[in-house]
């Protein structure tokens, strides 16, 4: 089945949706796309055709997002301590990926009528190395798409990712690139796999289960949770509904938590900057005290030049990534 539905809602779907957008909506919705395993040991079929019936779930899911206003969706499709279950469940598992994903490479036309851009958070290197090709293949073709985003955490745990994260900025700092002194909470954000994508608005995890499972840990502080107890094959766009609506609910406390948040960052890098700044004054210390307006001016030049260090890392650090994706993409044109 295709990653692309067209068919409209019905009537009735249609005045509810009208009646949620008049309300604030998210913008970013994450999933955690939990009980396929039980749906399949309910309906006694494979698990297989259980994760399979997650998937064209997930399909009508886009197009119910879509037709909400919800333009960007992030899904926990395979987690990392996933490989711990069953060989065959898992070669399972990748091989539906791979379905999946060259179905993809045929949709083009589509793709490009939506303006879907696929983006695959995760560490790619634990998988197949021929998975690992047509998963790169259908991000670079899909890359330059700007209307809607699916990122699909593919080989992915959000512990994983902060770690990563570290390394880059670790990285970055051995390169000359930045210091250590650049190093923040802000900068750690801007280093994870999801940093081309805003945080999600709302999080969504299915089948009952009330725990995050380690799935967007850091990106999720300020958002919206919403546990439901129905199986995720059996999804509904009233069960989506619903869960948009305890959003609105929650929305003018999450805008103030939001807010307070970004006003504490930013106060906290401006009183690392001044500390920078203070520093290197005392080191080059001439005996003369500095007056306010010079101060001043030394933390502005210092912030700027931070700025700018930062922004030739986060430059090269997407230059490395968009190198290691072209790079598998080719490989899969070769083979």
């Amino acid at each position: 089945m295709s990653w692309i539905r067209e068919r409209e809602l019905s009537l009735i779907e249609r005045l509810t949706a009208n009646i949620l957008r008049a309300g604030p909506m998210p913008k970013h919705v994450a999933f955690i796309m939990d009980g396929n395993r039980r749906y399949a040991q309910k309906t006694h079929v494979e698990r297989q055709e259980g994760h399979s019936q997650g998937f064209e779930k997930l399909a009508e899911t886009l197009r119910w997002c879509l037709n909400l206003g919800i333009h960007e969706v992030t899904v926990y499709a395979f987690s990392i301590e996933n490989f711990k279950r069953a060989k065959q469940e898992v070669d399972g598992l990748m091989e539906l990926a791979r379905q999946k994903f060259s179905r993809l490479l045929d949709e083009q036309e589509n793709l490009v009528k939506h303006g879907v851009c696929i983006r695959v958070l995760g560490d790619l290197t634990l998988l197949p190395e021929d998975l690992q090709q047509v998963i790169a293949k259908a991000v670079v073709s899909t890359r330059a798409h700007n209307k809607c985003f699916l990122n699909v955490c593919f080989a992915y745990t959000s512990r994983h990712e902060i770690a990563n994260a570290v390394k880059e900025m670790a990285w970055g700092v051995e390169q000359g690139l930045i210091k250590s002194s650049d190093v923040s909470e802000v900068l750690l954000s801007e280093c994870l796999y999801s940093s081309n994508s805003p945080n999600p608005d709302l999080l969504i995890r299915t089948s009952g289960e009330v725990r995050l499972s380690d799935f967007l840990l850091w990106q999720t502080s300020y958002s919206c949770l919403v546990f439901q107890s129905v199986l995720w094959p059996e999804y509904s766009f009233w069960n989506l509904c619903e869960a948009v609506l305890q959003y609105q609910l929650s929305h003018r406390s999450l805008q103030k938590a939001q807010d307070l948040h970004r006003e504490s960052q930013a106060l906290q890098q401006i009183e690392a900057d001044r500390t920078c700044v203070t520093e290197i004054l005392q080191h080059r210390g001439n005996g003369k005290p500095m007056d306010g307006q010079s101060r001043q001016t030394a933390l502005l030049n210092y912030t700027a030049s931070r700025e700018e260090r930062v922004r030739c890392f986060l430059n090269a650090l997407q230059h490395k990534r968009d190198t290691f994706f072209n790079d598998l993409s080719s490989q899969a044109v070769v083979a």
